[in-house]
């Protein structure tokens, strides 16, 4: 059989739940605030070691449908929740002034998630520095939309130095688009934490850290999964091709389910899948191979001709434009002095 070395394909993502996927003992708490699960997971210095990340706190919000206009009120009420618990737990306090910064390049739709938001922030240290009177329940805001690399030819980092040194801001947020390795959470998941960004790293493209070990400021990063890449499109359907056929394995004698056409039967909510035997039925040895040796072994087909392209939902447009209006009102709401 094929053996395959997993350490030469990366996961191409950058939510921490994604990479938390094969193990179960890390701190985790779960809520549910107006329908809307907030889960935050809390990464000892063991647990961070082990999946290369950070240690510090994590707060991932799961919603599915941003453009509906109740589910954007809902979400709108738990991500302002969660962007105020984390700025609590971080010790933030209401005369601190901030830096809101926008990642991504506004050019491409999925990456211009940071630009979009920060066009829609009350910027307010304008009226400072103009020695005019600021309403008090406002603190000092500032933003910056440095670009990408790529158009600037300066490291995102540098920039944001620069901007620092000059303003002096006591924390700074940092908005960017990210990566998933899952279809599900394509978005429809916003991950925030205090342990700060690699610009790019989803994408194996690293650029230059973002975080208090960089920058000597506290770093929130905000981020929602706006692309996938090939390999998890195919190895995802290769797992909703088991999970099809247990479904109506089961359902066989369902009556009912015979009037429902199959391009028509949802069975995103069936959690079972085949055994072992009936994987192997339907796709040979492939079917011997767990969730992530798929994973890997599409990768290893894909990656050497190009062709593990990046992908994004054709809506993105529309979707995009409601995301970062979200984003953008709730750091507006949380920002405010209580």
């Amino acid at each position: 059989m094929h053996e395959i070395d997993l350490s030469k394909y990366k996961i191409r993502t950058d939510l921490i739940i994604e990479h938390l996927n094969s193990f179960k003992e890390y701190k985790k708490s779960e809520e549910v605030y107006k329908d809307i699960k907030i889960e935050t997971i809390t990464l000892d210095e063991d647990m961070a070691s082990k999946i290369n990340k950070k240690e510090g706190i994590y707060k991932t919000i799961y919603f599915d449908d941003v453009t509906d206009e109740g589910n954007f009120t809902n979400l709108l009420d738990a991500t302002i929740k969660a962007i105020k618990d984390l700025l609590k737990d971080m010790g933030i306090k209401d005369s601190d002034s901030c830096l809101i910064v926008g990642l991504g390049n506004r050019k491409a739709t999925p990456d211009a998630l940071g630009p979009l938001s920060v066009d829609s922030i009350k910027i307010t240290r304008q009226i400072v520095e103009l020695n005019l009177p600021l309403d008090n329940k406002y603190r000092v805001i500032s933003s910056l939309v440095p670009g990408v690399m790529g158009t600037t030819g300066i490291e995102t980092k540098e920039i944001i130095e620069g901007v620092i040194g000059k303003t002096k801001p006591d924390f700074l947020i940092v908005i960017d688009a990210l990566a998933a390795s899952s279809l599900e959470r394509i978005n429809k998941t916003i991950q925030l934490t205090n342990t700060g960004i690699h610009p790019g790293s989803g994408l194996l493209n690293n650029r230059d850290e973002i975080s208090i070990e960089t920058l000597n400021l506290p770093v929130i990063a905000i981020g929602i999964p706006t692309v996938v890449d090939a390999t998890t499109i195919v190895s995802n359907t290769i797992n909703y091709l088991f999970r099809h056929f247990s479904y109506e394995k089961e359902n066989i004698n369902n009556k009912s389910l015979k009037l429902v056409p199959p391009t028509s039967r949802n069975y995103k909510d069936h959690d079972k899948t085949l055994n072992k035997d009936e994987r192997e039925e339907v796709m040979g040895l492939i079917g011997n191979l767990d969730e992530e040796e798929i994973k890997m072994l599409i990768a290893e087909v894909l990656t050497p001709l190009g062709y593990n392209l990046l992908v994004t939902p054709k809506e993105i447009d529309f979707v995009i434009s409601k995301l970062s209006k979200l984003l953008a009102k709730a750091l507006n709401k949380s920002l405010e002095i209580n």
